[in-house]
């Protein structure tokens, strides 16, 4: 599609609009706030996101979302329900209430997220854990992702995911897996980080050698923040598969019983704690992916056990995003990619010389490296995921949002869809096919869509996260174990 928005401010930052102090929206604000309905412009996505950071001020000559992306990543849940209860569970307490919605319906909001968004979006299939949904049916979700031309990823916490299933799914195309363990899942004898250590290295067997990417989730609050540096070196002696870890900073939203993050979760301490296990100073301001109070990317080239900061010369790596921003991803081939991207480089001679200086600078600070691991080198990034709790979203920080769900009516910033879940997950919706309404909680088509004003059939015997604990409180010992 012609790009009819004139992308006249790239290469310089706008004046700063947003230094106001920081308002939060009201309760109202919050419930009235809709799904973004896809817009009739003549913009392609690109330039859609582009000009979105344009009128909410927060553009910068170094940012992704509008020059390279239309939307960083795109959640497509297939299931609420979860085999684990997690304390910092971003689910509702209704979630395992609520039965897996109708291929259908899956195959509608595919069709959708690429009419919204077009080709190479990252489609995550999540939930609860996708991977409790039929077998069958999510190999065919996958499948169907891959057939628009996105990229499919499974994010799970592995439980179930087996050699057997990733290999199925990586054979429908699914391009990389995304595995969620950290001390906040309370799996039974293992305390720590480094305990779960044994589930992260299972995992990464079972992948190894499918040729997928792979990447880890870990949620940091205060009890495991000073082992932040320690998950970093065992992904680092893991980086022959590990590509990308990602950290979320505890957030006071969904069901988990931690609320309030405690004062020292920061994406700057965060970032130190990183910085901390790779032993380098990396930087995670040169290239911008979305509002910058949300996220922050660094990368490392990881040689003989060692850390390089890959965005060591900020002006170089900011200027060949831009050279390089019509290059379409592909994690589970790499070094594909990196070809593309030296082709890119190198077919301009203009930059030849700064390519020149800082890969030799590089190279010359990672020469005894170099000759010790033979040449071997591997990259691996770090990723700060910043979420809003449900009481202090901020509207420009949702109005920018690079990490959005998928609804029935249309996408939405996770942070707000977090914020009021039970709104999208307890609604009925029209299957036309059938010309019925589906009911969330029992599965059934029915003629009329108010079955939801009695809401008993909600399993209260499912209880998890915050009604978990006040049951506790109020039941005895014996009978809550039965109930949970």
């Amino acid at each position: 599609m012609k790009n009819e928005y004139h992308h006249h401010n790239q290469g310089q930052s706008l004046p700063a609009q947003s230094a106001n102090p920081v308002t939060y929206m009201t309760p109202a604000e919050i419930k009235a706030f809709q799904p973004y309905k896809l817009l009739d412009d003549g913009l392609n996505p690109v330039s859609r996101a582009y000009k979105r950071m344009v009128d909410h001020g927060v553009w910068e000559s170094h940012q992704i979302l509008g020059s390279r992306w239309g939307i960083g990543c795109v959640a497509l849940e297939v299931t609420q329900r979860c085999n684990l209860d997690c304390t910092l569970c971003y689910l509702s307490e209704s979630s395992e209430s609520v039965k897996d919605i109708p291929l259908e319906e899956i195959y509608r909001r595919i069709d959708m997220i690429f009419k919204h968004y077009g080709e190479n979006t990252d489609v995550q299939v999540t939930g609860g854990d996708p991977t409790l949904r039929q077998r069958d049916e999510l190999i065919e979700i996958v499948k169907k992702i891959k057939s628009y031309g996105m990229r499919p990823t499974l994010m799970t916490n592995g439980i179930k995911a087996t050699r057997e299933l990733l290999t199925d799914l990586r054979n429908a195309g699914l391009v990389d897996v995304a595995f969620h363990v950290d001390s906040t899942q309370e799996r039974k004898g293992y305390k720590t980080e480094k305990d779960l250590h044994k589930f992260r290295q299972d995992y990464i067997e079972r992948v190894r050698g499918l040729g997928m990417s792979v990447l880890f989730n870990t949620t940091v609050h205060k009890d495991n923040f000073d082992e932040v540096p320690e998950i970093i070196q065992f992904f680092k002696k893991n980086a022959d598969v590990v590509n990308f870890a990602s950290f979320q900073l505890q957030a006071e939203t969904g069901r988990g019983v931690l609320r309030e993050r405690d004062i020292i979760i920061t994406t700057k301490t965060v970032a130190d704690q990183i910085r901390k296990g790779t032993g380098e100073n990396l930087r995670f301001d040169v290239p911008l992916i979305g509002h910058k109070e949300c996220n922050h990317y660094a990368t490392s080239l990881i040689v003989n056990d060692n850390c390089y900061d890959a965005f060591y010369d900020a002006d170089y790596i900011r200027k060949m995003v831009a050279v390089t921003k019509d290059v379409v991803a592909e994690r589970d081939n790499q070094k594909g990619m990196a070809r593309k991207i030296v082709k890119t480089v190198m077919s301009d001679p203009a930059n030849w010389l700064p390519s020149i200086r800082y890969a030799g600078r590089l190279v010359w600070r990672m020469k005894g490296d170099l000759f010790k691991a033979k040449a071997q080198v591997r990259k691996q990034s770090y990723f700060i995921h910043n979420f809003m709790g449900a009481s202090n979203l901020e509207k420009c920080r949702i109005d920018t949002c690079s990490f959005v769900v998928m609804t029935h009516d249309g996408p939405i910033s996770m942070c707000m869809h977090n914020a009021k879940r039970d709104d999208f997950i307890l609604k009925p919706f029209k299957v036309e096919k059938e010309a019925k309404y589906w009911n969330p909680l029992t599965g059934q088509l029915q003629t009329s869509d108010d079955f939801l004003k009695d809401e008993t059939n909600l399993r209260a015997y499912q209880i998890k996260g915050t009604l978990k604990e006040k049951r506790v409180a109020n039941a005895p010992t014996t009978k809550v174990a039965q109930e949970s």
